[in-house]
């Protein structure tokens, strides 16, 4: 199955303000698992850049000025997405930016039933701790090192980790949690009458005898040096 993970940066909040995507970063999983292939684009807002944004992510209105409008590559993005499932954290939040911006470009949106969010997963699966991209890394040992500020690509190749590994690690690969599903079945199988054609057999005695007992301490006796006897 293929399934596209990725993260944005942006000007602000809410595209409804007026806040614009600046960045995009998507990574490729095929049955879960990273084929290397990418897309990753910078685009110009065509507005200021706060300077509480440019703090996240280092993004300055220079850095952007030259770079391509949203609408420029629209098609380019669309096609690398295809009708993959789509991964984010917090994925509302990047879905309503690329939304937002397929709009002006005059384009339909993504169908939100195509969103799977590592935060809602993370809740499910860590009830209480914290949920950010950060403290994921580090429950599931992951390195981020590298990460000093929030970039789009790094962020979605950090999250495709953290998802292989949220969603059984390697494993997955291996074909195991396929096998584990199959194991306790969905309906109570009854057990199979008894065949009148075959010989009703006692049940075989499991005890040991009084002679295999005696013989048993027999042997014991003349071992040389037992091991058990060092812990004594």
């Amino acid at each position: 199955m293929r399934e596209i993970i990725f993260d944005t940066e942006t000007t602000g909040f809410d595209p409804r303000n007026g806040d614009r995507l600046v960045e995009i970063g998507c990574v490729e999983l095929i049955d879960r698992r990273e084929t290397g292939v990418t897309f990753h684009a910078y685009f110009n807002p065509e507005r200021d850049m706060p300077a509480a944004a440019e703090a996240v992510h280092g993004l300055s209105i220079q850095f952007l000025s030259d770079k391509p409008l949203f609408a420029t590559r629209v098609d380019e993005l669309l096609e690398f997405l295809g009708d993959a499932p789509l991964v984010a954290h917090n994925a509302a939040f990047d879905f309503g930016f690329v939304n937002a911006e397929l709009a002006r470009a005059g384009r339909g949106a993504l169908d939100m039933a195509r969103m799977c969010c590592t935060v809602q997963m993370a809740r499910k699966l860590h009830p209480g701790a914290k949920h950010s991209l950060d403290a994921l890394c580090t429950r599931y040992g992951i390195d981020r090192s590298h990460r000093v500020k929030h970039g789009a690509l790094l962020d979605a190749e950090l999250l495709a980790h953290l998802y292989i590994e949220m969603t059984g690690g390697r494993q997955i690969g291996l074909g195991l949690a396929a096998s584990a599903v199959s194991i306790t079945p969905s309906v109570a199988v009854a057990p199979a009458p008894p065949r009148p054609d075959r010989p009703f057999r006692e049940p075989r005695p499991h005890m040991a005898s009084a002679a295999e007992l005696a013989r048993h301490a027999e042997f014991v006796a003349g071992l040389n040096q037992p091991l058990w006897l060092d812990t004594v």
